[in-house]
């Protein structure tokens, strides 16, 4: 899942320190590609691994290859922080990791005609922009009319897309409702992230939440049974690479470069993911895995795709840019 939606929602563009356009578009590749294909990597992982201990293996070694170059580039000190913002760092890597991610990985996994299909689970996380807002709003906030129309729009697309369809077309109701109650999740630990005291430095702040969120998946995993049945002789290598996939292209380059972005790079612009990913999910999902995209695939997501584009080119924040670039880039490690 990836994504830093809320400050899609609630950040202006703010100065930024000028870089060649060559780099900025090289940068906004990756993370449009790398992002929006982690849904699948996710799909192809779960294959044979158990998806939630997957999840947090994921998570875990991110961190810790994440920390080990902080503290060799900034020294012994560079991961430490106060008590009370590493449990706010804490929190919301649970809210956003465990909460967030797992819960998508769990529906990927369902049972045969019951998983939910990779490009559909992208399409429903574009929703988390459309949630903030309602969050917002629910916090005294009060966006535009245009942010409103926009979310309102986005939730006629969410409706279509698992609307029933004669039993042919629908998505699977149960993993599109675990989908969407991850969305519920992340949107809410992307909420907190603004409003809670958290690590100064985005880096740091990641690592302890993939580390939080690591520990919370594998204790639901251990819970679920998923640790007592695995067995990493039965997972294919094709799920090896999935996971190793994730690893170094979702949580630790595409992460890297959509931080570079927000120092290099007008907000709007590295917005844009927002509603670029579910596309590039959903077509790789198509050519590689044979995903069907059917016509009310299309519809409903060409909806939600339009009602986030319209709460991102809409929304300007309230708060200064350097604050937003900060809250944005601790939420975003975690597609």
């Amino acid at each position: 899942m990836s994504s830093r939606p809320e400050s899609a929602t609630t950040a202006a563009d703010g100065p930024a320190r000028s870089a060649r356009p060559a780099l900025i578009w090289t940068a906004l590749a990756l993370v449009y590609l790398l992002w929006g294909s982690t849904y699948l990597g996710i799909r192809v992982a779960v294959e044979s691994l158990p998806p939630l201990t997957s999840a947090a293996m994921r998570f875990a070694a991110a961190a810790v290859v994440l920390a080990l170059v902080l503290r060799l580039r900034r020294g012994p000190g560079a991961l430490r922080v106060p008590a009370r913002r590493l449990g706010s760092a804490a929190l919301v890597g649970v809210l956003l990791l465990a909460g967030g991610n797992g819960l998508v990985v769990l529906a990927e996994s369902g049972p045969p005609g019951g998983a939910v299909p990779s490009g559909v689970a992208a399409l429903l996380v574009a929703t988390v922009p459309l949630l903030v807002v309602v969050l917002r709003t629910a916090g005294g906030d009060r966006p535009r009319a245009w942010t409103f129309a926009g979310v309102a729009l986005g939730f006629v697309g969410l409706v279509l897309l698992v609307l029933p369809r004669d039993g042919v077309d629908g998505v699977p109701l149960v993993g599109a409702l675990i989908v969407v109650a991850g969305a519920v999740s992340w949107s809410v630990g992307s909420f907190l992230s603004g409003r809670i005291r958290m690590p100064a430095d985005p880096f740091v702040a990641t690592v302890y939440e993939m580390v939080a969120g690591a520990v919370a998946l594998a204790v639901v995993a251990a819970a679920r049974g998923e640790l007592a049945d695995f067995s990493p002789a039965e997972v294919t290598t094709r799920s090896w690479v999935a996971l190793v996939y994730l690893m170094v292209a979702g949580s630790l380059v595409a992460f890297t470069a959509y931080v570079w972005l927000l120092a290099h790079a007008p907000l709007s612009l590295v917005s844009t993911y927002a509603y670029v990913n579910p596309a590039v999910a959903v077509a790789l999902g198509a050519l590689l895995v044979a995903e069907p995209v059917t016509a009310q695939v299309l519809l409903g997501g060409a909806v939600i795709v339009t009602g986030v584009a319209v709460v991102v080119s809409t929304e300007r924040p309230r708060r200064t840019a350097p604050a937003a670039v900060d809250g944005t880039a601790r939420e975003t490690a975690e597609r």
